[in-house]
């Protein structure tokens, strides 16, 4: 039967393709500025850990002994060395990692390499298995390579493609400030969207190039980006062991909410300690969020994002207003076609699913042309000199929900004229045929 009211609709359309045409364009139009922005959206606030980002946590302590606090009582957001290795070095998580963002001058030892400028993390062995990252070749080090200083690296895929032509580089070496390190493990692609083990080096930057141990990064005395607050003396070295400055990024995973709970008291204890010794001024204050609850708290996704989103949304509701008055106006010229299968026993119930038949069928034709739109407007965001210009993608998921919304849509609007068509009264049409 519905096969039947498809192809009314189909005969329907073609009678009147002025109409169909533009409730087409409405549909599409509305779908393909709602969806261009919603996939924008999706990949800016999505979980870059499924499953796993509400068991990392990002560890906050309030060890700053000068200026005010701040008016939300907010600790710093950064980590001193001192705590960072305090807290690494008890290792009261099921696995943790300090960590900061740098860039180093880096070549081969190929006798003609010029040397280029790449990003890196400098953090403890535990970065990897914590925020899995995938590997093409080899690992990340160990521990004792912590302790050590070992010269041991991981490169990315793209840098190990550039050097080496994508091979497995392991045993190979570069010269990363003048000194070898030697290569341990070789990654594979990836690109955590939002950047959220370290949101200050970029919310939306893409992954370092080179890997190494903070402790080796420390001996190399490589730089760093990022940011530093300092309260006290330094003795001109900001970033010494005993240095008011807080600069280093810290996170733990925990498997349970019990953990997470003792953990929480952990800190607080910690806290006291530090100040009983005189490093902390203030009450305990630490802060523990997981990986949602740390962008959130951020804000991570640029607000002109979100503003775009509700005027698409908005922009879409204009569109089904529209599509609802041209389909009023189809069912208007259609009342006497209606008045006759009245007449020959057609129910008001069969009318209405033969409307809503119709506007389906139109609505499938609006989210094909929705789909074109929304692939273009993608298109348009990539050229844009934004970091998540390259994330705004449309994939196998959101095509679907592109199809789903536009039948959706479409069939909304055609609730009141399908409605309208079955209340058409036969008698009336029939005398004036």
């Amino acid at each position: 039967m519905w096969l039947h009211y498809l192809e009314l609709g189909w005969r329907a359309t073609r009678s009147h393709k002025a109409l169909s045409l533009l409730i087409v364009l409405a549909i599409g139009m509305g779908i393909g500025a709602s969806m261009t922005t919603l996939t924008v959206f999706r990949a800016l606030s999505g979980d870059p850990l499924p499953g796993k980002s509400e068991r990392l946590f990002y560890v906050q302590l309030d060890a700053q002994t000068r200026g005010r606090p701040a008016p939300d009582n907010e600790p710093v957001a950064l980590a001193t060395r001192f705590d960072a290795e305090a807290l690494l070095r008890e290792r009261r998580g099921d696995r943790q990692a300090m960590m900061v963002g740098g860039a180093a001058l880096l070549a081969t030892e190929a006798a003609d390499a010029r040397p280029e400028l790449v990003t890196t993390r400098h953090t403890s062995a535990d970065f990897f298995a914590m925020f899995e990252v995938p590997f093409a070749f080899g690992s990340g080090w160990s521990g004792e390579d912590d302790q050590r200083e070992a010269r041991v690296a991981v490169i990315s895929s793209e840098l190990n493609q550039r050097l080496f032509g994508g091979a497995d580089s392991r045993g190979r070496r570069l010269l990363v400030a003048g000194q070898p390190l030697t290569i341990v493990g070789v990654l594979a692609p990836w690109r955590p969207a939002p950047h959220f083990y370290d949101i200050i080096t970029g919310r939306y930057a893409q992954a370092e190039q080179l890997y190494l141990p903070f402790s080796t990064a420390l001996a190399l005395k490589l730089g760093f980006n990022g940011s530093m607050r300092c309260w006290g003396e330094t003795n001109g070295d900001s970033r010494g062991l005993n240095a008011a400055c807080a600069w280093l990024q810290y996170w733990v995973e925990l498997g349970t909410p019990q953990k997470e709970a003792d953990y929480r008291r952990y800190l607080a204890n910690y806290s006291e300690q530090q100040r009983a010794a005189g490093r902390f001024d203030r009450p305990a204050n630490p802060r523990l969020r997981n990986v949602m609850d740390w962008l959130a708290f951020n804000r991570v996704v640029p607000g002109d994002v979100k503003l775009q989103l509700w005027l698409s949304f908005g922009f879409l509701l204009v569109c089904l207003t529209n599509t609802v008055g041209l389909l009023l106006a189809t069912s208007l010229r259609r009342a006497p076609e209606i008045g006759v299968r009245r007449a020959l026993g057609a129910t008001r119930g069969a009318i209405f699913a033969q409307f809503l038949a119709q506007a389906g069928g139109l609505g499938l034709a609006g989210g094909a042309v929705g789909l074109a739109l929304a692939a273009l407007g993608l298109w348009a965001v990539r050229l844009n000199p934004v970091a998540y210009a390259d994330l705004a993608r449309l994939d196998g998921t959101m095509l679907l929900v592109t199809l789903a919304a536009s039948l959706a849509a479409s069939l909304l609007a055609g609730l009141l004229p399908a409605w309208h068509a079955c209340r058409v009264m036969p008698a009336l049409h029939l005398k004036t045929q």
